[in-house]
């Protein structure tokens, strides 16, 4: 499943997530996708604080769709923090895995 998903979305690395733009529309419009978004992030934050294992976080900024494999520091209330300051918009982003 995962490299049907990568063909529709650009891997980027997470240093260069800094020079991207967000428009503040959210991605998803259905109430249930955006609670399983958030649930996954959590879970992803998890395993990143406790077993230091990297994720795929599939996100969309002004250009394209985009793909990070990292490790998820924190979750404010709209963003998620990833390490050196770098942050994806929650609204932004599509879901984890």
């Amino acid at each position: 499943m995962t490299e049907t998903l990568t063909t529709f979305f650009n891997p980027i690395e997470k240093e260069d997530i800094h020079f991207l733009e967000f428009p503040n529309m959210d991605v998803l419009e259905d109430k249930s996708l955006k609670r399983q978004r958030i649930a996954g992030l959590a879970r992803a934050m998890s395993l990143g604080n406790i077993n230091q294992e990297k994720v795929e976080i599939y996100f969309e900024d002004i250009e394209s769709k985009r793909v990070v494999h990292t490790t998820i520091w924190d979750i404010s209330d709209d963003k998620v923090i990833l390490k050196k300051g770098a942050f994806i918009p929650i609204n932004r982003i599509y879901y984890s895995q």
